[in-house]
Order: structure tokens, then sequence, then C-alpha cells
């Protein structure tokens, strides 16, 4: 009798396993795959997926055969037709679980169906038979991964791309188990049989709102509603909360219509609460509908928000701004020369005793601060393409575009410090000692890391800068290539195997970026402002170390410029207060301008955007200068007994 049931249990185990294949996988989507989806259909409907996971497989490479992504499908059932969906929230209907985009690559790989869980299958691990529920081995017109698939119980190699394009097309099985190539059908049997939802769609009147406007949500199903349709939806997302905005979020759409309209209204309060995002997401929809799209974004721009005192790189200021560098900090600097300066100068910012070190995930809390748009606290400044965007912009998917992320200004292959430290947060209070030694903190130091446009990072990819390097965008007004030059500066005192030197080096080469030349010029025509000054003082705060360069430009000079092996005393610094009086108006200009501030001769030189020297003229107090150059941006050059001044000056 125990035998027998011991036999009973085993067979019903097996039948119930074996209810569960892999229905359809769509791995290649248009763009940046973010249309990505695995379906499963269980032979029964309503069935539990508990006790069941997903891997996925690398089928060639130095990982070939090793696991690179799980799926725990704990909590998961399929629904009325024994489907369930996982895919990106893009997909439609909407998966029943959600993953990142661009997880599953294009092929030649492998993804299983296991009895188990997440645990049993950490990361690298290698196919197995064992527990197997089902499998496939599939590609985009790749040579066959006979590894894996001998590993998988795999006889044949599923091509997405067998029938047409693969981003357009999926990979399906068919009744009989066999599989075919077309267009996807995800949340439906292959065959169009079966039940039918009705899909309901959510649609916006603006992606965009000033705090205190409204904006409406229409709900469409494809078909008109047999009796009357009653859902709710939720718009609560991070801060944005029930006392944030008013209008109802309950939803009836009548006997024998289709749609309904909901005005939303957000409240204009005083609090600086920073930009916001609206998620408008379904709340359980009754049995027979489904999900055409969800989780859609609306911002909500905050009207209350702080402006600095000092200007924006565009429009910089000077003086206001004052260096929060301990007392004494650069004492030990006066009276050196040569080698000597530019080691002392390390002593200070890479001292192990003081110096610390965070992680890459801490950048981006680092530069909501510091690169923060003086005319609006919920705004960055992007660097290259010079103008603001909104703090909820980060970009944490694959997409960039309208998005800001981190530039390594001195490139992550270049210093040799690529993915070095960690992607996560720890926060100020956590860091690590750190040395000129250690180039690893390199890849997460915030005095050469920016807030930039998406794109406009991936334009500037590992170049140089200057000569036939890295310009900007097109008709960018150079307001950056300070702030480029004295960032390099820093990296290249601070860690030992990092150097600016002249030329255009080959974008492979590691540890050197140029152009040195170009860059010294660049510390002149755009010389350090406040919006730098109150840059360098928060980082202080996080890495317990200041950009010298940034305090004293002209030390650039005396250790790689036309002061070298001279001796450096503080008192040869500008003295910016003095200079920050200096006024050029008109500013536009149309065809002449007088320069304010000065009480005593001067001279003037201007440049134009590529650095060439193109005017010059000795000036007196409220000097009027007509240089008959064409429209466009110049910089001012002003030389008086004070020091050098260098101001924009734009001819119309």
């Amino acid at each position: 009798m125990i035998k027998k049931l011991s036999f009973l249990l085993l067979l019903f185990s097996t039948i119930s396993f074996s209810q569960v294949v892999i229905n359809e996988l769509d791995s290649d989507t248009p763009s940046v795959d973010d249309r990505e989806f695995i379906e499963l259909k269980s032979t029964t409907p309503n069935f539990s997926l508990d006790g069941y996971v997903l891997v996925l497989f690398n089928g060639t490479g130095s990982l070939a055969n090793l696991s690179y992504y799980v799926i725990d499908l704990d909590g998961l059932t399929t629904d009325i037709n024994g489907i369930a969906t996982i895919g990106n929230k893009l997909v439609s209907p909407v998966p029943d679980k959600l993953l990142p985009d661009n997880i599953f690559q294009n092929g030649p790989d492998g993804v299983a169906l296991y009895l188990g869980s997440s645990s049993d299958f950490p990361n690298n691990s290698t196919a197995t038979t064992d527990n197997l529920i089902d499998a496939i081995v599939y590609g985009t017109n790749d040579p066959p991964a006979t590894s894996l698939m001998t590993l998988l119980g795999v006889t044949i190699q599923l091509d997405e791309s067998g029938n047409g394009p693969s981003a357009t097309n999926s990979i399906q099985r068919k009744n009989d188990g066999t599989y075919e190539i077309k267009l996807p059908t995800p949340g439906a049997n292959n065959d169009g049989s079966g039940f039918v939802y009705n899909g309901i769609t959510i649609s916006i009147s603006a992606t965009q709102v000033n705090e205190g406007n409204s904006f409406s949500i229409t709900f469409t199903t494809q078909n008109p509603v047999t009796t009357d349709l009653t859902f709710s939806f939720s718009l609560n997302n991070g801060t944005f909360n029930n006392s944030d905005f008013t209008g109802s979020t309950d939803i009836t759409i009548p006997t024998g219509t289709a749609s309904i309209s909901r005005t939303i209204t957000t409240v204009d309060d005083t609090l600086d609460e920073g930009d916001e995002v609206v998620v408008i997401k379904f709340n359980t929809l009754p049995f027979g509908y489904n999900r055409l799209n969800d989780f859609i974004e609306v911002r909500v721009i905050d009207n209350d928000f702080i402006v600095a005192s000092f200007g924006t790189p565009l429009a910089p200021t000077y003086g206001i701004v004052q260096s929060t560098a301990p007392t004494g900090y650069y004492d030990s600097l006066e009276g050196l020369s040569g080698t000597a300066l530019r080691q002392e100068l390390q002593n200070i910012i890479a001292n192990p005793e003081v110096v610390r070190a965070h992680t890459y995930g801490d950048i981006v809390e680092i530069l909501k601060s510091a690169d923060q748009n003086p005319l609006n606290s919920n705004q960055v400044w992007l660097m290259y393409v010079e103008s603001p965007r909104a703090k909820l912009e980060y970009q944490t998917g694959s997409i960039s575009t309208g998005k800001w992320n981190r530039e390594h200004i001195y490139p992550q292959s270049r210093g040799g410090f690529s993915n070095a430290t960690s992607d996560t947060a720890d926060g100020i209070d956590i860091w690590l000692p750190t040395s000129a030694s250690d180039i690893a903190a390199g890849h997460a130091d915030a005095h050469h890391l920016r807030a930039e446009d998406g794109p406009e990072n991936t334009n500037r990819s590992n170049k140089d800068y200057g000569l036939t390097g890295y310009n900007g965008p097109n008709g960018n007004q150079g307001s950056w290539k300070g702030d480029v030059a004295r960032a390099l500066f820093y990296m290249a005192v601070r860690y030992n195997g990092l150097e600016v030197v002249n030329g255009d080096l080959p974008d492979s080469t590691v540890g050197q970026i140029g152009d040195l030349a170009s860059l010294l010029q660049w510390n002149q025509i755009d010389p350090s402002d406040d919006f730098e000054m109150n840059r360098n003082n928060y980082i202080y705060t996080w890495q317990y170390n200041r950009n010298p360069f940034i305090d004293y430009p002209n030390l650039a000079d005396y250790i790689w410029g036309a002061n070298a092996d001279q001796q450096w005393f503080t008192s040869l610094s500008t003295p910016e207060n003095q200079l920050a009086k200096i006024v050029l108006y008109p500013n536009p200009a149309s065809e002449s301008f007088s320069v304010f501030g000065i009480n005593h001769n001067a001279e003037i030189e201007l440049y134009n955007n590529l650095g060439m020297k193109v005017f010059q003229q000795r000036i007196q107090p409220e000097t009027t200068i007509t240089p008959n150059l064409s429209s466009g941006v110049y910089f001012a050059k002003i030389k008086t007994n004070d020091g050098v001044l260098v101001k924009r000056i734009i001819l119309k």
C-alpha cells in the first residue's frame, strides 16, 4: 500500500510539473529592447507558479553555459487561458510580472523553467537538466550553441529571425509542441483561441503640468462594456501622494459605452518638494478585463524653488562664493616649485589619513547638490550642453534621451578605473580610506564627475579634448572648458599613473589624456567662477579634499605651463574680489561695448570660441571697444595690475 501511494504521488507530481511550458519568447524588440517578454502556459487555468523559477543562460563566450539572470515565479498564477507573461512594462497587454528593460540577450542563449527558487541558481550557475521542466535555446541568426543545447537536453536552436526581422517577431509554441516565428501575441493563446479579454487603455491630456494645474485621464475599453465597469486607479509615487491632488480615483464606465475621463488637479502648496512624477496605475480590474498599458507618467513641475546668489556657468559670477578650505590647507605649498610643488599638492589632496572615497552610487546624490542649477534648486546644470534639466530626470533605464547621467571628465577606460566601485549608494557617512595609488577611487571621484545630457555623454565617449578631439556640441559657448581643464589637472595630480599630455592620443590610451596645451588655454579663457567654487565646497564635505585648481587656477601654470619650475606663493593668485567688479556693457553688444570697473591702464584681448586671439587693445577706465568682428561669442581677457580676468562677450 505504501509503495502504491508513493507511486501515485510521484505520478501526480510529474503530471503537475509537466503542465507548464515556455509558450512564447520575444528577446529582440525594436530600438532599446524595452518590450521583451517571455510567456508561460499551463495545461489547466489559474495554475499557481509557486515553486517555479526561470533561469537565463549564456550560449557563447567565456561565460557560455552559465546563468546570467534568474526570475523567481512565486506568487504568480496563470489566467483563464493558462497564460502568465513576464516582461517589460511597455509590453501590451501589461505583463503579470515586470522585468527591467533589455534583460534577454539576443542569442545564441537559452532560457529554462525549473522547479526550485532563485537561491538554487546563483549567478554563473551551470545549465543542468536537474529539476528541469522546459527549456529552449534560441538566437537571432546565430551559430548553434551546441554545448548549452546538450546541457539542457535541447535538440533544436530556435531562430527569432527565421521568418523576417527578429525585432518584429517572436518565437511561439504551437499546439503540437513545435515552434514558429511570427508577430508577437503576448497574454493570449498563440493560435488566437480561448477567452478574449476586453483591454483598457490609459491616455492623458499632458505629460507635464505646473504645480496647481490640471490634467485629464481617459480610460478606454476596446469594446463597449455590457454592464457597468467599476474599478479604481492610483496616482501615488514617491513623495507625490493624496495630499498633492484633488479629483476622484474611482471609475465607472456605464453600460454600452467604452470610455470615461477624470480631471486631476495638482495642489499648489508653498513647499519646495522638487519636481515630482505622478504614476497612473490601475488597481485590480474585474474579471474579463486586462491592462493594455499602465504606469503612465505625468511630470509635475514645482513652482517653489530656491534661486542661488550666484550665476550659472553661462552667466558666471565671481567672488560671491568663498572657498571653505580650512585655514592652512595650502600652506605647505609656499615656496615650492617643479616636482616638489606637484608632490606636495598630491600629499594634500590624496592624504590617506584624511581623504575619503565613496561609491559610484553616491555620485548621483552628490551631483544633485554639487551641480544644482543656481536658477532653480529642482534642476541640475548639464555641463557640455549648457542647460538645466529636472533632477528627477536622472537616467535609470536604457533610454538616455531627455535624461541626465554621470559624465566622467577623465573617461573610465582612459583612467583604468571602469566600473571599479559599487553602484549602490551608501551615503555620506560610509566611506573607504584612499591614497594616491588607489586608482579605483577615480571611478567615483566627484571632482571629475558632472551631470550631463545622456546622448551628449555618449557623443563625448572617451576622446581627448581640444585639437581634433572633443570640443562640445555645435553652438556651445565653451562655458565648460575651464571646468574640464581644472578637473583633469586635479586627476593628474590626485592619482599616480594619470597624466595630461600634449597632442591628440588614440582613444584607447590608458593613463594619459590630451590636449595639455588646449587645457592650459581653456583654464585661462574660462576662469573658475562661483558655480565651480560652490561645487568644490560641497564635494569637500563628502571627500574631505578639494580641487586646488579651482581655488588657485594659476597653479596649473606653475606645474605644466609658462611658470613651470618657478616658486609658488599664494600671493601670486588672482585677487578675484577686485576683478569681480569689472563689467562689460552692454552684453550682448551690437558694435561696441565699454569696460567698467578698472581704475588704471589695462589691456584687453578677445579670443574666439576656438581659442584664437582675434583682437588686442590697451584700455583706460571706461574705454569703448569697437572690435569690428563678426557676430558670435568671444572671450575677453582683461589684464590689470590686480591680475587677469576673463569674461564672455556676445557680439550681435
